[in-house]
């Protein structure tokens, strides 16, 4: 007995206790799916606490979060795709994606739902997703299975199908009228946009051609849509940089006849190839026939404006050194409400804009991040989401020049805001000497010897981690585990490496980037070389974990590294490029892809790592994990795995992301303390 107890004394000396466990900065919850009503200045958003999900809605003067929905289990169902009825008073949203991690033995199934504000229970539409509520809101369309299905929204008649057409359908808008209906119809090698005309009935394609025609946007006045067309060669395509390209175009065409023509192409060199912002909508057609786009001309992914009828240049509405990152017009077309890292790299602000042009005008500014801006009808209120270093993502809503959270519950009483640290922009260069950013974490107690190190790599790869709570779930259960981390005692180092978002288009599309040559390899060093340089870290204690393309770095760190990196927590990455590309060994580009792999380089791997993945993972096949774990077990290389069958690629279970965080710390506690 004694042995044991001194056994634990010695452990305490150097297993530091955080002073808050995973569960409790995992608990707040993360609003998402935020949509305004079309009348009465309501708001409505999806909240997630410990993977139960319900829809909550806020309406004036009060704007206090009401729950709309009853779930009440953590049962790996999402909710998306909100869409309010024109009246105001119900939501059609869609729940579930289909993947059944919970392990239902009833399985599940995507479908449409309706929620009435009235407190009654939601009521099925029917199995699809993508809703769009009609103008005069009584009917609700969706897709099923690729094809155009309408319901009744009063529900007294089941679902049909509205015609049969080849190709994939997607991204349905109706008219503002009510009587049309236009989408994209996907067709491999191209794509066309589509119109169908209730009445006739009657269906037609817009100005077809060879390329992929996307983003279908319509007149005020019902008899025009406005398109963007981007080139399409019918050739696979090669992953690698693409800083230019053939230039993609901009068209409007006839609802009635399908006739149509160019108005606007992009010019050749930066911005030729199309760069979209954040959401479905990427061309707004607004008041005074003008055109809102985004465009990359300059290298940095800007909103530009220009008449409906074309022959002019296009007017640029944000331009400097910054990325527009999200966009929505205001109520009237005459303004744009966007988000953007203008003067501040690594957060997100709101700012304003007329669409004819003229300065932008701030909404927000601070130590805080703001995004995805959502106008509401309710005249000169916005809503949005924000959060800083400590707190978490809150739906807030700003009146006046005063801002006020929407769901005053959404943090807990035992969350650990006091606990958290404000992690600290820095600049260091990787191997090839590019200057690269990230986020650094230090332990909130200075410790009294050098402490282990990590290093975090996010997904993506066009990603880009802030210097606070992400808005998007991965990426924010990914900024807990690295508070986590640093409340246990690790010195963490978030890097934003080549390929990410917020830097401008050299920056994201990177040369010799992934599987064309792994040059982001180097931003893998440079971040343990400045690790390693740093008197508060103790160089023989250094490991990496990431997720996705952030786990396919993990890996290389560790398959090329593993003198400096002596351990790894590896979720669901790529392992050979060449096999989840798909790229046949004839193609010139498949030496190439697999010497830019971890699997490449197998013979210097040495440091111990564990493998999580969910099996049903859609977005980086389970074999990239299969495959790896037999490699190093043959290599007598120390490998764990932990895997959660029936999971998807980002986790739709709490239950499953606390189970990979808690595998994933115990794991570089025994490797690295």
């Amino acid at each position: 007995m004694r042995m044991v107890w001194a056994l634990l004394a010695a452990g305490s000396a150097w297993a530091q206790q955080p002073p808050f466990t995973l569960e409790q900065i995992l608990g707040a919850s993360f609003p998402s799916s935020l949509a305004a009503s079309p009348v009465g200045g309501k708001v409505a958003w999806v909240s997630n606490v410990r993977g139960v999900r319900n829809i909550l809605a806020a309406a004036p003067p009060d704007y206090q979060g009401r729950a709309v929905t009853a779930n009440s289990t953590d049962d790996g169902q999402d909710i998306d795709e909100l869409q309010w009825t024109p009246d105001g008073e119900a939501i059609v949203y869609t729940r579930s994606d289909g993947a059944n991690p919970a392990l239902d033995p009833r399985g599940a199934e995507q479908a449409v739902w309706i929620a009435v504000l009235d407190g009654s229970a939601p009521r099925r539409i029917g199995e699809g997703n993508s809703p769009a509520v009609s103008p005069r809101g009584d009917w609700i369309l969706f897709l099923r299975h690729g094809q155009l299905w309408w319901a009744p929204a009063d529900g007294k008649a089941q679902p049909s199908q509205i015609f049969k057409a080849r190709g994939t359908c997607q991204r349905p808008v109706w008219s503002p009228n009510g009587q049309r209906i236009a989408f994209e119809s996907g067709r491999g090698d191209h794509g066309f946009i589509g119109v169908y005309d209730i009445a006739s009935p009657a269906l037609r394609y817009l100005d077809p051609g060879t390329d992929m025609d996307e983003y279908p946007a319509w007149s005020p006045d019902s008899r025009s849509v406005a398109f963007i067309r981007t080139p399409s060669s019918g050739m696979r395509p090669v992953r690698e940089a693409q800083r230019s390209g053939e230039p993609w175009s901009i068209r409007v065409a006839s609802a009635e006849t399908g006739e149509g023509r160019e108005v606007w192409r992009a010019s050749v060199g930066p911005g030729s190839v199309f760069r979209g912002v954040a959401g479905e909508s990427q061309l707004w057609w607004t008041q005074g026939g003008l055109l809102v786009f985004p465009w990359e001309a300059g290298g940095w992914t800007q909103l530009c404006s220009l008449p409906a009828k074309g022959g002019t240049p296009a007017t640029p509405l944000t331009p400097g050194a910054y990325e527009v990152e999200y966009a929505a017009p205001m109520p009237g077309g005459r303004e744009m409400v966007f988000s953007s890292n203008q003067g501040d790299p690594d957060r997100r602000h709101l700012w304003k804009v007329a669409v004819a042009g003229g300065p932008a005008v701030a909404l927000t500014s601070g130590a805080g991040i703001e995004v995805w801006p959502t106008p509401t009808s309710d005249p000169g209120a916005v809503a949005f989401l924000r959060s800083d270093a400590r707190t978490p993502l809150q739906a807030a809503i700003r009146i006046g020049g005063e801002t006020r959270n929407l769901d005053p519950r959404a943090i807990p009483a035992d969350f650990p805001l006091k606990s958290l640290v404000e992690p600290q922009a820095v600049i260091f260069p990787a191997a090839d000497g590019l200057p690269i950013h990230g986020q650094l974490f230090l332990p909130a107690a200075a410790p009294k010897s050098p402490a282990p190190a990590l290093v975090f790599f996010h997904g993506g790869p066009q990603r880009q981690m802030l210097l606070g709570w992400h808005s998007m779930y991965y990426y924010w259960n990914a900024y807990a585990m690295n508070q986590y981390l640093a409340a246990s005692g690790y010195v963490v180092l978030s890097v934003n490496y080549r390929g990410g978002t917020g830097y401008g288009l050299d920056f994201r599309e990177a040369l010799r980037a992934g599987p064309a040559g792994a040059s982001d390899f180097n931003d893998a060093q440079g971040a343990g070389a400045y690790l390693r340089s740093r008197a508060d870290v103790d160089p023989a204690r250094i490991g990496a974990w990431g997720g996705s393309y952030g786990g396919y770095l993990t890996a290389m760190a560790l398959a090329r590294s593993s003198d400096p990196f002596k351990a790894g927590v590896d979720f669901h990455g790529v392992h050979d490029w060449a096999r989840e590309l798909g790229i046949p060994t004839t193609e010139p580009d498949y030496k190439l892809a697999l010497e830019s792999s971890p699997m490449a380089d197998l013979s210097g791997w040495k440091s111990p790592v564990l493998l999580i993945q969910g099996d049903d993972d859609r977005n980086v096949q389970f074999s990239q994990t299969v495959m790896l774990a037999d490699a190093l077990r043959r290599r007598h290389v120390p490998v764990e795995v932990l895997v959660f069958p029936d999971e998807v690629h980002d986790f739709l279970l709490y239950r499953s992301w606390l189970a990979a965080y808690q595998a994933a710390a115990r794991f570089l506690d025994r490797k690295l303390k």
